[in-house]
């Protein structure tokens, strides 16, 4: 299979499959990655078992002698249909390809969560082969000799990028639910982390896989997107020298970027005219390790060290402007309180061993200063309505995203950025994210219509971009960088009549 081709149909090879009773062979097999030079190609074999009418599926590295590289459980035959693998069978296969997916994750999640009945949904074969496609990488990725890995990767990696695999994606992830959702990234971006490592120290160029996974819902008056990114995969927007040390680098590697937008939507049909508010419901931001805190702690500097949110650039904007008459924003965030205070002091003292009576003194006078670490703006650029948040350092008041601390700043043990995830006047949560709900940033957002788009169905795009920001929390270095990403969705509303 050359790597342009379309990724095979697993679910219409299993379904098609002969019955046991005209196999020639004890296994049949289908070609996932075919190599024109003379490394081996990649197999989905499926096997019968001879002493219970069972099955048992394998992806095999087709050498002289098949090397297998993951195993499936093995399945009973359907005893009720006339195909030799039943639906609900189907279903148990595919539940398979999930949980192994989810075990190459380092942070399991312990609760108890039950997967849905699957063969009974909709686009349930599209779902199937995404699952098989998933479990391919990672099995790749992990498992695969080094003289087959490169070529295999660089042919799943396009069809995990297509637009059939990202739409069955969203169709799976909506299925899982989000805890087991934020679990297959996780198990994802680990495995695509470490493959890039894995070529940075050979000095390749790499396109990651399918580095930042987003999608968007529009529903019940919510349009919510969700979205991963490895901290490998974002944009370097700059960095200081000496760069960063190897254990330091460890740790800020092995983390993802996780998000959630959302905003409430309402329309407000008018005599005249039609009103579409939009409101900030939550935007909520995570930076979460790929791998556990043991292996952070040996092989990195700790957890305390990871990237922090700086700057969060949301864009609003109705890609079909015609029927469109106004559009209307809130007011920014109030300027940032400052409190200006001078504090003298005058320290005296004796010096018993000097036979002379000697006073010493010593004034000092020190200067506070307190801002407000996220300010809000709302600007308007024709019909698009843009929202940003903007981190600033509350020493200085400047602007974190496009700046680095000067080497006496990071030396300053009560800078804001030190213990920036335990002081009490942190900017994070504790775990190092930020929240921004809609009752400190609900101001509205309001677009007047034209009435004659009543009875339509108008989109929105919404596009963003977030800036990651690493300055030394605990640790000793003077190393800091910057990182930014993009993202862009289209959502939905009705005008209704």
């Amino acid at each position: 299979m050359a790597a342009s081709c379309a990724f095979p149909d697993i679910f219409g090879w299993i379904q098609n499959l002969p019955p046991i009773t005209e196999w020639r062979k004890n296994s049949m097999s289908l070609c996932i990655y075919f190599s024109s030079s003379s490394q081996p190609s990649l197999n989905l074999s499926i096997a019968k078992n001879n002493q219970t009418p069972t099955l048992c599926f394998s992806i095999n590295a087709d050498f002289n002698l098949p090397v297998a590289l993951w195993t499936s459980k093995p399945f009973k035959l359907g005893s009720k249909s006339t195909k030799l693998i039943d639906e609900e069978t189907m279903s148990n296969i595919m539940v398979n390809f999930i949980e192994d997916v989810l075990r190459y994750s380092s942070n399991k999640n312990n609760s108890f969560l039950q997967l849905p009945r699957l063969d009974s949904t909709t686009n349930f074969k599209d779902m199937f082969n995404f699952a098989f496609l998933t479990l391919a990488i990672l099995v790749c990725i992990y498992e695969a000799p080094a003289d087959l890995r490169s070529g295999c990767l660089n042919a799943l990696k396009s069809h995990l990028a297509n637009c059939q695999s990202r739409q069955a994606t969203k169709l799976l992830m909506k299925l899982l639910g989000s805890n087991l959702e934020e679990q297959w990234m996780r198990s994802l971006n680990l495995a695509i982390t470490n493959w890039t490592v894995e070529l940075q120290a050979t000095h390749r160029s790499l396109k990651t896989p399918s580095p930042l996974f987003s999608y968007a819902i529009s529903t019940l008056g919510l349009w919510k997107v969700h979205l991963y990114c490895p901290v490998i995969a974002m944009d370097v927007e700059n960095s200081s020298s000496p760069s960063a040390d190897e254990r330091l680098l460890f740790s800020l590697t092995y983390h993802q970027l996780e998000g959630v937008v959302q905003f409430n939507y309402k329309v407000t049909v008018q005599p005249s005219w039609v009103e579409v508010i939009v409101n900030t419901d939550n935007i909520r931001c995570d930076v979460m390790r790929l791998v556990n805190e043991t292996l952070l702690n040996q092989r990195g500097v700790g957890t305390a060290e990871k990237h922090f949110p700086s700057r969060i650039s949301l864009q609003l904007t109705p890609t079909l402007q015609t029927n469109i008459v106004s559009l209307s924003v809130s007011k920014s965030s109030e300027n940032p309180a400052r409190e200006m205070g001078y504090e003298k002091s005058i320290e005296a003292g004796f010096e018993p061993s000097n036979p002379y009576l000697v006073l010493k003194a010593t004034a000092g006078e020190t200067m506070t200063m307190s801002l407000k670490p996220w300010k809000f703006e709302e600007s308007v650029d024709g019909y698009s309505a843009n929202l940003n948040w903007f981190l600033h350092d509350s020493m200085d008041g400047r602007e974190v995203f496009s700046s680095k601390p000067t080497k006496l700043a990071l030396l300053n043990p009560k800078a804001w950025f030190r213990d920036r995830y335990s002081s009490a006047y942190r900017p994070f949560t504790r775990q190092g994210g930020v929240i921004f709900a809609g009752d400190e940033y609900g101001e509205r957002v309001c677009w007047k219509v034209d009435k004659s788009a009543v009875g339509r169905s108008m989109e929105w795009e919404i596009r963003g971009w977030i800036w990651l920001t690493y300055w030394p929390n605990k640790y000793k270095t003077f190393y800091a960088e910057t990182r930014k990403l993009e993202f862009r969705e289209i959502v939905h509303l009705s005008i209704g009549g």
